[in-house]
């Protein structure tokens, strides 16, 4: 299968993230796409970050009607910070029949160069970039095996825009799956 890892911290999912999801599977030619969420984002700091559990447990419901995107834990048994290669690496030996499609966005392929192992990635996988809209995406390094760059329509919220959203008690009906809110709701996360 060709499997597209599409790596956050989900902090919380909204509809981007899944319209994102749904759409690389169309144009990357993907069979499925697994939600890596991530437990610690090497670059990220942790001071508002939810519980991994919460994330995880959030990024589940939203998917829950979509058989082909699949909320995916397996770096919360890797060590940590999350490094891309180390996941990579572990995902060849242990899925060694299928085929990773590495999906960042446009703002993280500016400071690509600044991963782990960035050049070993770019050898060794195929990655597919979304860029924000009008956002301009430099070109890939000669010895890239396959950087693709997709233009897509992208649902123009953050997940910094949701928390502050839940923090005033502002309507999310249009920016996050029902599931999703009755979650929130239900048991207070990020109030």
């Amino acid at each position: 299968m060709r499997i597209g890892l599409f790596g956050g911290s989900f902090n919380p999912i909204h509809n981007g993230h899944v319209e994102l999801g749904r759409a690389m599977l169309s144009v990357a030619q993907l069979d499925e796409v697994w939600y890596m969420v991530s437990p610690q984002n090497p670059l990220k700091t942790q001071s508002d970050l939810a519980p991994e559990e919460v994330r995880l447990h959030l990024t589940k419901t939203a998917l829950e009607e979509e058989p082909r995107l699949k909320a995916c834990d397996y770096e919360f048994h890797l060590p940590r910070p999350s490094y891309t290669w180390n996941t990579l690496q572990h995902l060849k030996q242990d899925y060694p029949q299928d085929e990773f499609v590495l999906i960042i966005g446009g703002d993280n392929w500016e400071h690509f160069d600044k991963w782990a192992h960035h050049k070993d990635i770019l050898r060794e996988y195929e990655i597919a970039v979304y860029p924000r809209s009008g956002e301009e995406v430099r070109q890939p390094p000669k010895n890239a095996k396959k950087v693709q760059v997709y233009e897509l329509p992208l649902f123009p919220v953050s997940s910094t825009e949701i928390r502050r959203m839940i923090k005033n008690k502002q309507n999310l009906t249009a920016l996050v799956p029902k599931a999703v809110i009755a979650e929130l709701e239900k048991h207070s996360f990020y109030r």
